[in-house]
């Protein structure tokens, strides 16, 4: 494991660095998340021990059961799907950032979670760009995006970062690249009606495509298959 992981991690590593060259961008301004849904407690135990320290989570539940055998002081988590407002109070807890937060309900319900737990816990608003029906977040024409960034900087609970998306999965990334534009070109826009926040965050790119993100932008890439590779979904 620990081997194939490293090989994966340098060569990951070059590609980063190539892009941000490539888009004459520092190599510090892009962190790399692990996206570690779907896979075993000793593959982060493995890439933290090589460096990685910024993770990512799709589910409270499969995430409540691996904290429970991790003990990584310098390790950063997040989660990275949907979110059930049921589920807030164990998400305020168990993670360090909601990187999905999509409704005025869901960041007043967290607001209200980490403070009970005496934490500031770190948002980014996802944005749906995809017209399809799977994937979540905000519309950026709807009312509730508004709303919400009007009521985010009375929430002092919750650190508001900036944004993410997930693009439709197009095998030529020049085709996605409009999709990281756009989000781009949408937090420069909101950024400048919105002086109170900060936007400092783009979440946006994946496996497959992340150099066109980092073209575009992107501080924060999120590898999960070319890292850990694929992953074995139960039956």
């Amino acid at each position: 494991m620990t081997g194939l992981l490293a090989e994966n991690l340098a060569r990951i590593e070059a590609q980063i660095a190539a892009a941000c060259r490539e888009a004459g961008r520092p190599r510090g301004e892009v962190a790399l998340m692990a996206v570690s849904k779907m896979h075993p407690v000793s593959a982060i135990v493995a890439a933290e021990a090589l460096g990685v320290r910024l993770f990512g989570e799709n589910k409270v539940q499969e995430f409540q059961e691996k904290s429970a055998q991790l003990t990584l002081p310098g390790a950063e988590f997040h989660m990275i799907g949907h979110l059930q407002s049921n589920k807030a109070a164990r998400a305020a807890e168990l993670f360090s950032s909601l990187d999905t937060l999509d409704s005025v309900a869901l960041a007043e319900r967290l607001n209200q979670a980490a403070t009970r737990v005496g934490r500031r816990l770190g948002v980014l608003i996802e944005i749906k760009l995809s017209p399809e029906e799977s994937k979540a977040g905000l519309d950026p024409g709807t009312a509730e995006l508004g709303l919400l960034l009007d009521r985010l900087p009375d929430l002092a609970a919750l650190e508001f970062r900036g944004l993410m998306t997930v693009p439709p999965f197009l095998e030529d990334m020049s085709a996605v690249r409009p999709y990281f534009r756009q989000l781009r070109v949408l937090r420069d826009r909101l950024a400048a009606s919105h002086p109170r926040l900060s936007f400092a965050e783009l979440s946006m790119g994946m496996s497959h495509d992340f150099p066109v993100a980092i073209a575009e932008g992107a501080t924060q890439v999120r590898i999960g298959t070319a890292l850990f590779g694929a992953r074995t979904y139960p039956k």
